[in-house]
């Protein structure tokens, strides 16, 4: 099996179960607490690790330290509205629409990088795409009635194409000076960016963000919230540092579509903890994304 599929899935797994957590979290919390806070707990991990490891991240060329800066703050706006999109639901729809990165990446990496496909991998590729977009479609009244599900779907597909940019962005920066220097600065500044527009919503006219902020959570639950956005924290920065391994390593498509196998794992959790239903379209897009995928691996 390539590397990069490993890396790539080893990703997906990860930021799977950060769906569930970010959902949870949201609807307790607020999109925007809940991102900010998440965001800080990732960062902490990835400090600790230059620690560790003795990496200076500031120690890198100027234009590739403005890079990371402005990937960081695209980031955020994509957790922002992948996040929102959770809140709103339903996760079994909204994480696979979100997924559909993946296939985006793969043609961003062909037409910006110059990467290639063999055939069977470039049909792996279109059979995963289409199994994500049917699984974020509801038909009502057969093909005719085809129509995005609600508006968490929107958000998604907002989060989707920024996702889909990141990865192809990212790689270059990350082959050029390591992983970790690039996740760090790309991290400290999506942080310093969530925890400034969550003080601005918090100082704006009630009502005009509520969506994203969310109602003052109770006191009582304010602790399991607080341990699930660090629970969404932790599993966000395990999955981004595969991620970001597996673009030092290997192919940009490869390690993009691969990790967006991710919405498998929170549709059923979704829909086995959750009570979330799936319609069996959803479940034939779900089958197509597995068998493009493993279409991939074995090309």
């Amino acid at each position: 099996m390539p590397i990069g599929l490993l890396y790539g899935l080893g990703a997906a797994f990860a930021w799977g179960l950060t769906d569930i957590a970010a959902a949870l979290s949201g609807r307790r919390l607020g999109s925007l607490r809940t991102l900010a806070g998440a965001q800080l707990v990732a960062l902490a991990v990835l400090l600790a690790l230059v620690v560790v490891r003795g990496v200076q991240p500031l120690a890198i060329p100027v234009t590739t330290l403005v890079t990371c800066v402005s990937l960081g703050i695209l980031s955020m706006a994509a957790y922002l509205a992948f996040f929102i999109a959770l809140r709103i639901g339903p996760i079994a729809v909204v994480s696979p629409v979100v997924a559909a990165f993946g296939g985006f990446t793969v043609v961003l990496a062909v037409i910006f990088r110059g990467e290639s496909l063999t055939i069977p991998q470039a049909i792996g590729a279109a059979v995963a795409t289409v199994g994500i977009v049917l699984t974020g479609v509801v038909l009502d009244s057969g093909w005719r009635g085809v129509r995005l599900r609600g508006a968490g779907v929107a958000f998604g597909l907002i989060a989707m194409a920024l996702f889909a940019i990141l990865t192809v962005a990212t790689a270059g920066p990350i082959r050029e000076v390591g992983w970790l220097p690039v996740m760090v600065v790309s991290r400290a500044s999506n942080t310093l960016a969530s925890w400034a527009i969550l003080a601005i919503a918090l100082a704006a006219r009630p009502g005009v963000v509520d969506p994203a902020v969310g109602a003052e959570p109770p006191v009582g639950r304010r602790g399991s919230g607080l341990a699930v956005v660090a629970a969404a924290g932790l599993l966000d920065v395990l999955g981004l540092i595969s991620f970001a391994i597996g673009l030092e390593v290997a192919e940009t498509w490869l390690v993009g579509l691969s990790s967006s196998f991710g919405p498998v794992v929170a549709v059923l959790l979704a829909v086995v903890f959750m009570s979330e239903r799936l319609r069996p379209i959803q479940w034939v897009g779900l089958a197509l994304l597995g068998a493009g995928l493993l279409a991939i691996a074995l090309a």
